[in-house]
């Protein structure tokens, strides 16, 4: 069971933090997750600086990377400014976000779901002009900290709305880690038997949080449902700023050792694992990955586990 990993760290995974990492170790983390074989990146946020300080220097990152490397790099955005500007410095790949919920919407952007659906035409014909893909993402899919459950049918009448077309691909995001396998299996297959999304050129983007140890269960079971990408960050490092409760990102090496794609071999790990350790230890954040857990174990015998 395979399935393309998001490594969403840089930006999901820092913003919780509150530090502000340097450019240039942004770009070394950037180069080490691209030449180790992660598919696809998100790097950054065009939030406001602000509210979200570890999102600053995310145009100065931007400016850092060369083209092929923006080639795998998302950017989240929420507005059609955000988009004009973010591309204007050479972004190309724009994941423009919104909630499911207004309260959350309206606490986490400043304006309610039909606001920032009403913009997203203006945001696809920027992405367009650079000939970008723009992503269509929502948060709360599941729950939301204020409303509490989300009806499924909002969903897929967002999923459905003429106004999101022109997105290359659809996030679905259990922010705050509340969801169970069925939930996340009945909303993926309803989705993706809407004909439109689910397939190569639509891809269905999966975004769990493991606040309730559910994370790994939950990508699996989005990915059986016709999920083709999942996102995780190093460590389980993250959440929302803005969802009272949204701690812990699903870990970017569990999903990688569950999942396996071919590029994702023991060794893989090794070069991985302290990729993951020495930016936490810079964080001063614990490390909530089971993998790397074992994969510091005494069970020497298993070809996963890193050798002293």
């Amino acid at each position: 069971m395979t399935a393309i990993l998001r490594d969403v760290t840089l930006r999901d995974g820092l913003q919780l933090t509150g530090k502000v990492l340097p450019t240039e170790r942004k770009v070394e983390i950037v180069r080490e997750l691209l030449a180790l074989g992660v598919p696809e990146l998100e790097i950054g946020s065009m939030a406001r600086p602000d509210l979200v300080p570890p999102m600053a220097n995310t145009l100065e990152l931007v400016a850092a990377l060369t083209p092929e490397e923006l080639a795998r790099c998302w950017v989240w955005v929420a507005t059609p400014r955000h988009v004009e500007k973010a591309a204007a410095a050479g972004v190309r790949n724009f994941q423009y976000c919104f909630s499911v919920s207004d309260s959350h919407n309206k606490a986490n952007i400043g304006r309610t779901t039909e606001e920032s659906l009403a913009a997203m035409p203006a945001a696809v014909e920027f992405a367009r002009a650079v000939e970008g893909r723009i992503q269509l993402c929502l948060a709360t899919t599941f729950t939301c900290p204020f409303e509490g459950a989300v009806d499924p049918r909002r969903v897929l009448a967002i999923a459905c709305d003429p106004r999101a077309e022109g997105s290359s691909d659809i996030v679905l995001a259990d922010t705050l880690g509340q969801a169970h396998p069925g939930q996340v299996s009945g909303l993926v297959s309803a989705v993706a038997a809407q004909g439109h999304w689910g397939t190569p050129e639509h891809r269905i983007v999966f975004h769990g949080h493991d606040t309730w140890g559910m994370g790994v269960a939950n990508s699996l079971a989005a990915l059986t449902a016709g999920a083709g990408v999942l996102d995780g960050s190093l460590g389980g490092l993250g959440g929302c700023p803005f969802a009272p409760g949204a701690s812990g990102n699903t870990s970017s090496e569990d999903l990688l050792f569950a999942t396996r794609p071919e590029w994702f071999t023991p060794q893989a790990l090794a070069t991985l694992v302290p990729i993951s350790e020495r930016l936490l230890a810079e964080l001063g954040e614990p490390n909530r990955s089971r993998t790397v857990e074992g994969s510091r174990s005494e069970a020497a015998a298993f070809e996963w586990v890193i050798r002293k």
